[in-house]
């Protein structure tokens, strides 16, 4: 079955923010000359690297934006591997393998959570009954706390995002029958790409998700998953705007970095 929604056909909105810290073999650090070089290589990539500053070790942090189509991986890789090529001549070794990368965000983790966890106050329902329906698909997973890093084989990294997604048109879906599927749906996914949601705000005509995800998976290839498994849930209908938001959040915002 083919998907209704792909990287061709959406136009999303995002902000995608990460702080990256990688380890030199040697001290001292080089001087960061190449930082200009290294912003003009990272680019095509999709990586943009905004700030970089070196600390009383041997670390090097960055502060780095993506497109939503570069996975945490993918951004390692190139701001590694070419601040390693640039470096070549001085340092033929010049990084270790492990890393540690923090998503970031606009607003921290607990205030994005709290703003997911009172939607149904900040979108209220004409009819009472509506109102206490959507109630049962709020949902707050206590065992989930997206605070704790996940690991891979070389670091440590926190990777949470907010995901939203919007009925076409803005479209008020009412029904239990479609409610409960679509609410299942979402916990499927998450089972399958081994996603850690902590909040679901399901209300009638947009959704709003916080989840822990895996540092090889893209936001783009996350939101796609969703819109297209939660369309194939009630019928593989375009009843989702072809769009979507996701933002990255964490322990701290932008204002810390």
């Amino acid at each position: 079955m083919e998907p209704i929604y792909t990287p061709q056909n959406i136009n999303p909105a995002y902000q995608l923010n990460w702080g990256l810290t990688v380890f030199w073999r040697e001290r001292p650090v080089p001087d960061a000359g190449w930082l200009t070089q290294l912003q003009a290589a990272t680019e095509p990539d999709g990586v943009r690297v905004l700030k970089h500053r070196t600390t009383t070790g041997n670390a090097s942090q960055f502060f780095v934006s993506t497109k939503p189509h570069v996975s945490p991986s993918a951004m390692i890789r190139s701001v590694k591997g070419r601040l390693q090529y640039l470096v070549r001549d001085i340092r033929p070794r010049a990084l270790q393998r492990n890393y540690a990368v923090r998503s970031i965000g606009t607003a921290t983790r607990s205030v994005v959570e709290e703003y997911v966890s009172k939607q149904p106050d900040r979108h209220p329902m004409a009819d009472a009954r509506v109102q206490s329906l959507l109630q049962q698909y709020q949902k707050k997973y206590a065992d989930v706390d997206l605070s704790q890093p996940a690991s891979s084989a070389h670091g440590q990294y926190w990777y949470n995002l907010h995901l939203v997604i919007v009925n076409d048109h803005r479209w008020m879906e009412v029904r239990p029958s479609v409610l409960d599927k679509l609410s299942a749906m979402i916990g499927r996914v998450a089972a399958k790409y081994g996603h850690r949601i902590s909040r679901v705000g399901l209300l009638a005509d947009h959704i709003h998700l916080t989840m822990g995800c895996v540092v090889d998976q893209s936001p783009e290839n996350i939101a796609l998953s969703c819109l297209n498994n939660c369309a194939y849930a009630i019928g593989m209908k375009p009843v989702f705007q072809f769009g979507y938001y996701t933002g990255t959040i964490g322990e701290y915002d932008r204002g810390a970095v």
